[in-house]
C-alpha cells in the first residue's frame, strides 16, 4: 500500500484520538462541545482506531450506542476495505 495511505491514516487518528480527548474536557467544563457528527465522521474518515481509542482513554461517548456500537462496527468496515485493497 501507498506510504502516503499509512500516513494519512496515522494522522485521522490521531485528529479523531485528540476530537475525543477535547471534546471530554469541554463537557467537564460545560463548555461549547464537538458536534457528535464531528465526532463520527473522524472515524468514518479512517480513523475509528483512534476514536475507539480515545473513547476508552478518556471515558468519553461509551454509553451512547451510537458511539459504542457505531464506531466499531465502522473499524470493522475499514479494516475490511484496507485487506481487500492489499489483496488485489
Amino acid at each position: 500500500m501507498n506510504d502516503y495511505i499509512y500516513y494519512y491514516l496515522l494522522a485521522v487518528n490521531l485528529l479523531a484520538f485528540v476530537l475525543f480527548g477535547i471534546d471530554k474536557q469541554k463537557a467537564c467544563h460545560n463548555l461549547w462541545r464537538i458536534p457528535e457528527k464531528t465526532l463520527l465522521l473522524s472515524a468514518l474518515i479512517g480513523g475509528s482506531a483512534g476514536a475507539i481509542l480515545g473513547m476508552q482513554f478518556f471515558h468519553h461517548k461509551t454509553r451512547k450506542p451510537k458511539f459504542a456500537i457505531g464506531v466499531p462496527v465502522i473499524l470493522v468496515v475499514e479494516i475490511v476495505v484496507v485487506w481487500f485493497i492489499q489483496t488485489m
